[in-house]
């Protein structure tokens, strides 16, 4: 009997390294509860609070900006159906970390303080940048 030669040996599966392709994580420079200011598109300008960070993909979620229109239908009888604004993600090297200080875009750098403990300072000024939890 001859051998199939389609099959592959089975560590060369058909779509063995999708899985590790698909979830490697970006690293994104903002995080969640932070002050960002959009530098590019068509929101440039706006500033606003991140409010989801997706490391999958490298976008964030801001308050407020990129809104669109979202065609939506009642799933059960009480509810109400129609066009609902929503805010949908933007890439997350569109956008640039607000200084405290002095509310400007700035960079962020990680510092090692005194007692051990991480963390982000503002490349402009050097002040600490906290994160509300």
């Amino acid at each position: 009997m001859r051998a199939l030669k389609y099959r592959k040996t089975e560590g060369q599966r058909l779509g063995a390294g999708r899985h590790a392709r698909k979830s490697e994580r970006q690293p994104v420079h903002v995080r969640k509860g932070d002050t960002v200011r959009v530098m590019r598109g068509d929101d440039k300008g706006k500033e606003g609070r991140v409010m989801k960070v997706f490391t999958k993909t490298g976008r964030v979620l801001i308050e407020g900006v990129n809104i669109v229109k979202k065609h939506r239908r009642a799933r059960r009888p009480e509810e109400q159906s129609g066009i609902i604004e929503m805010p949908a993600p933007v890439n997350a090297s569109n956008v640039m970390l607000i200084d405290p200080k002095t509310g400007e875009p700035t960079r962020a750098r990680a510092r090692i303080d005194t007692d051990g403990t991480k963390e982000r300072v503002s490349v402009k000024t050097g002040e600490p940048i906290t994160t509300p939890r």
